[in-house]
């Protein structure tokens, strides 16, 4: 198969199932959470339910998560707390403020909205590439991590590397053809979005689950959210 031909399976057919497994595995474990139900209360509450839930994400968008005495992360590990504060800051604007995934997301929903300049998005995009490989650094040399890391994590990190480094490539034309980086590109894209639901990077889903639970349970017992 040559390039031509990878690129229009890549960008074509591979790119819509996984899409679509993507999509509908991620609506299974949701589905599946939801159906846990949540526990009944035995005792009154000391507080209010939902002025835990707001306090709570408040907190989460008026505290930069970059300061570093607003949590305990910062002096047990502070690479962990910065590296992963970056990286997660450089998917954001890559995936979401970056034009031309603004474009892909308009192809897909009918919605655009303002991105940053391209010199902006690479920087950042680059901050974010040198975060990761210093975690995966750290995971290795770290002994707790090293201890808990299997072959899921690493994949994990692989899968969401390889779109970050080939699309930082493309954008600089580095070291191969053009529509060679555009295939491995799309390539990566595809299995990351096959791998999201099968993984833990399934948590960006939960994070408002989980911030709206211990928001409740911490407001109804009256303690600091």
């Amino acid at each position: 198969m040559n390039p031509q031909a990878m690129l229009e399976f890549a960008r074509g057919p591979f790119f819509y199932a996984a899409l679509l497994f993507m999509i509908f595995g991620l609506a299974y474990r949701v589905v599946t959470v939801i159906a846990l139900g949540w526990s009944k209360d035995r005792v009154p509450d000391k507080g209010s339910k939902g002025a835990g839930v707001f306090k709570t994400y408040l907190k989460a968008l008026l505290i930069w998560p970059f300061i570093p005495w607003v949590k305990n992360t910062f002096n047990r590990n502070p690479l962990i707390y910065i590296g992963g504060g970056l990286f997660h800051l450089a998917l954001f604007v890559v995936v979401i403020l970056g034009t031309p995934h603004m474009l892909v997301w308009k192809s897909l929903s009918g919605l655009s909205w303002a991105t940053l300049p391209l010199p902006i998005v690479d920087w950042i995009a680059a901050v974010g590439i040198i975060a990761m490989i210093m975690l995966l650094i750290n995971r290795r040399i770290n002994p707790v991590l090293r201890l808990i890391s299997g072959p899921a994590e690493f994949l994990s990190w692989l899968f969401v590397f390889l779109p970050m480094v080939t699309g930082y490539m493309m954008t600089h034309h580095l070291w191969l053809p053009y529509q060679n980086l555009y295939v491995l590109h799309m390539m990566s894209v595809d299995v990351m979005m096959i791998w999201i639901p099968l993984s833990r990077i399934s948590h960006f889903v939960f994070y408002f689950f989980a911030r709206t639970i211990h928001g409740a349970e911490f407001g109804k017992r009256g303690v600091a959210v």
